[in-house]
């Protein structure tokens, strides 16, 4: 019987405590067997089998941890997972990956020096409307696509400063914190863009960071077709998740995928139920014809963060290709950066991914 794989996660804040403990342990093959929180005793009341370190050092020091998951602030990614690779150690990044290209392009190096994995923890490739939307658009009855939107709106008006995504600092503000997701997901479906433009603004009073961003991916061959991102503080009417139009027809999603409450909640992702979604909030599929438009809803497919963990145990047990590669993170990153020139410059910018490590 294979030995599970001995998982240490850096960081017990919001990303580490709901994102990464809860789900590695419920993860078949993996071990939490270390957590790095600095001060509380959180990590060991939460999971008393897992040693607590205090310092990244510490949890370096037990050479049986093979997989360190960075869960911290994110301008503390890139030199914490460059530690990490150069203590031989496999690495996931919560997002972004790193707030630089440059820096992506660093780590992905020394990872291929030392054949080590390296990913990007981009888990809403794992969101159960995610899942159904790229179904829906493999199935081909949108026909041609002409256009998409993706929408991550919530309400927050007032900034929270005390809090270092909203504190002013290096990494902060909602295109860092989920621009990686938008734009990972336009990628993973269409591919490289050929142009971006992007407004990236602060609407909130007394808001340190931005808090708003709109950004707009074209791509001209073989038929010219637009992808809108969009995520905003300020909507206490939210948009539409997706909408995706075709030559035939259109989809629209409405809503969030309920993993990321029901972990709050406590809920374990081996529970009956977790990722799935009620009826009343599945997709609505239009197709249009001659004989007029034909309507239906679209079951929202489960959805199951573990599945990314599944694939990195599979591929350290020389059993998977990786899912989410690290270029690929890198192709996030430069765009976050390309949508900052567009917004600053106000004019649409090539995207170039030559430099690609």
């Amino acid at each position: 019987m294979t030995e599970p794989i001995r998982v240490g996660v850096v960081g017990f804040g919001l990303a580490g405590r709901i994102f990464h403990t809860a789900v590695i342990q419920a993860t078949p093959g993996l071990e939490l067997a270390a957590v790095v929180q600095r001060s509380g005793d959180d990590a060991k009341k939460e999971y008393p089998e897992a040693r607590q370190a205090r310092s990244i050092e510490e949890l370096l020091a037990d050479p049986g941890i093979r997989l360190v998951v960075i869960a911290t602030p994110s301008y503390s990614h890139y030199e914490l997972a460059k530690q990490c690779l150069r203590e031989q150690r496999n690495v996931v990044i919560d997002k972004p990956f790193t707030l630089k290209s440059e820096e992506a392009a660093e780590l992905i190096r020394t990872a291929r020096d030392r054949k080590l994995l390296l990913t990007a923890y981009q888990n809403r490739r794992w969101d159960g409307h995610f899942r159904t939307l790229r179904s829906v658009i493999k199935g081909g009855e949108l026909g041609r696509l002409v256009s998409f939107e993706s929408h991550f709106d919530r309400f927050r008006p007032a900034p929270r400063r005390d809090v270092w995504r909203e504190s002013g600092g290096p990494g902060g503000g909602t295109l860092f914190d989920l621009g990686p997701h938008l734009i990972d997901e336009a990628l993973t479906l269409f591919g490289a863009p050929d142009t971006i433009t992007a407004s990236v603004r602060v609407e909130r009073e007394r808001a340190a960071v931005d808090d708003a961003w709109d950004i707009l991916l074209e791509y001209e061959h073989p038929y010219r077709f637009t992808a809108a991102l969009r995520a905003t503080l300020t909507a206490c009417a939210p948009g539409p998740r997706y909408v995706v139009h075709g030559t035939k027809g259109s989809f629209t999603k409405w809503g969030f995928d309920p993993q990321e409450d029901q972990l709050k909640a406590g809920m374990r992702p081996d529970a009956p139920g977790f990722g799935e979604e009620p009826e009343s909030a599945w997709g609505e599929l239009k197709l249009c014809s001659e004989s007029g438009p034909a309507i239906r809803r679209v079951k929202t497919e489960r959805g199951d963060y573990r599945g990314f963990y599944e694939n990195v145990r599979d591929v350290l047990l020389g059993k998977a290709e990786l899912a989410v590669k690290p270029e690929q993170a890198w192709r996030t990153t430069r765009l976050i950066e390309l949508a900052r020139e567009s917004s600053g410059q106000g004019r649409r910018l090539k995207v170039d991914f030559s430099a690609q490590p």
